[in-house]
């Protein structure tokens, strides 16, 4: 089943022979990275091994949300609200943003004073979020059927197009004077001294000095032919597409038994909001102690399955040499099949939940590989073992929104400079450096 139509980008047919920064990952954490470099004047070149946005960058709900968060991302997501508003006018295209407001239901009084707890997380932020009931709740919502305690609403937060979001910065980066290269893998990097010195991609060498990695699903798969450990697994969300249809939300809701957001052509995103599947891999035991406290704590929402994938994946070389096809050219862009009984399902609690949505039409279904970490917050960190190596990745669902304040704080580590937030959070290390590993559940 294809994924969804993003918007088409052409990428470059010559390679540069030499830039300052090669970014690794043409979705949005790649593409706003990159941005973000030009815009200082560094020579960049981002090389992407499918198309621009082709994976979770463009399957995602195309949420823009500071609303439950986990703490360790507020500061930086405070930033991102800051950023999306002016998006459209950096690039020169429209991303479909729109600060339409975000509720997260609360079906019982203990989901509603957690959820209210939370609110305490922007205290230091001028960024209004409340809790709404009664007939605030049937304004939000109207026609609505929830039996709820209660939501958390933001109305600062919003939505933007996904398919249409990280094409529209890719082209910003060649507007200003970047390479921007499609169907175009990067093998691994060449040091020198235990310095980056350049990058290998099928297309062949280009010399650097300094490397951002954010292939999202793939970054473990990367960094592991490099030398290095990054504990990352995939979960599988699916979503589905619904035709344009009058009389529904504007704002964006999450509830356990479905999510949804308006679309810009009145159509609906619509997915599951609690459950997502997990297939068990060879990296599922690599990682197993790692993730064993996120099970323990999620459990209830995460669906393990055995089957395929197993041997899909085992089949997968872990190492290579830079000078032999790599994987990432035998799989350009990874288009897992959508659970399908988690969509009808999802839509089914909506339709009682909304009886609006009985007229739906579904215009398409797809599902996303979602990259987690063990914490479920990202890493964003130079690698003190390789200078001039650095990675973007492990967003746990959670980058679309994040994405363009994750571009700067990246480009600050590459570039010296005083960081956007404190990056320690993300630091890569927390891997191995023993430090406690932890985990928020609920976000």
């Amino acid at each position: 089943m294809p994924g969804p139509f993003v918007n088409p980008f052409h990428g470059d047919t010559d390679l540069p022979k030499k830039v300052d920064v090669v970014v690794i990952g043409g979705g949005i954490i790649g593409t706003s990275t990159a941005l973000e470099l030009v815009e200082r004047g560094f020579k960049v070149a981002l090389c992407e091994k499918g198309g621009i946005g082709h994976e979770q960058s463009s399957r995602n709900w195309g949420w823009v949300r500071i609303t439950r968060r986990d703490p360790r991302e507020v500061p930086l997501m405070a930033e991102a609200l800051r950023l999306w508003p002016g998006m459209a006018e950096r690039c020169g295209r429209d991303l479909g943003y729109r600060r339409s407001g975000i509720a997260f239901a609360c079906a019982t009084e203990k989901d509603f004073a957690q959820h209210e707890k939370w609110l305490e997380n922007l205290q230091d932020y001028q960024i209004e979020s409340r809790m709404v009931t009664g007939q605030e709740l049937e304004d939000l919502f109207p026609g609505n059927k929830m039996k709820i305690s209660g939501a958390l609403y933001t109305a600062a937060d919003g939505r933007a197009e996904p398919q249409w979001a990280a094409p529209a910065i890719a082209e910003a980066v060649r507007d200003r004077g970047g390479h921007v290269m499609t169907e175009c893998a990067v093998r691994g990097i060449e040091t020198q001294a235990g310095q980056v010195c350049g990058v290998v991609t099928e297309r062949g060498e280009i010399a650097c000095e300094q490397v951002v990695l954010a292939g999202g699903a793939w970054s473990s798969l990367f960094a592991r032919n490099t030398g290095l450990r990054l504990p990352q697994l995939k979960v599988k969300n699916s979503v589905i597409r619904t035709k344009p249809l009058e009389g529904g939300p504007e704002v964006a809701l999450w509830n356990e038994g479905f999510s949804i957001r308006k679309r810009s052509d009145g159509g609906y995103t619509i997915a599951d909001g609690f459950r997502n599947v997990v297939d068990i891999v060879p990296d599922s035991f690599r990682f197993m102690r790692d993730f064993m406290p996120a099970l323990g704590a999620e459990w209830k929402s995460l669906l393990l399955r055995a089957g395929g994938r197993f041997f899909d994946e085992a089949r997968i070389p872990n190492r290579w040499k830079l000078d032999e096809a790599s994987p990432f050219e035998y799989c350009r862009v990874l288009d897992p099949k959508p659970a399908f009984n988690l969509q009808d399902q999802a839509l089914d609690n909506l339709r009682k939940a909304f009886p609006v949505f009985e007229k739906a039409e579904i215009a398409q279904r797809w599902a996303g590989a979602i990259d987690v970490t063990p914490d479920a917050v990202p890493v964003i960190s130079g690698i003190d073992s390789v200078p001039g190596f650095f990675i973007a990745t492990g967003f746990s669902g959670h980058g679309f929104g994040i994405g363009p304040a994750a571009g700067r704080l990246a480009a600050d580590l590459v570039s010296a400079r005083a960081p956007v937030v404190d990056p320690a959070p993300f630091r890569f290390s927390r891997f191995s450096d023993g430090s406690k590993i932890e985990i928020i559940s609920g976000f």
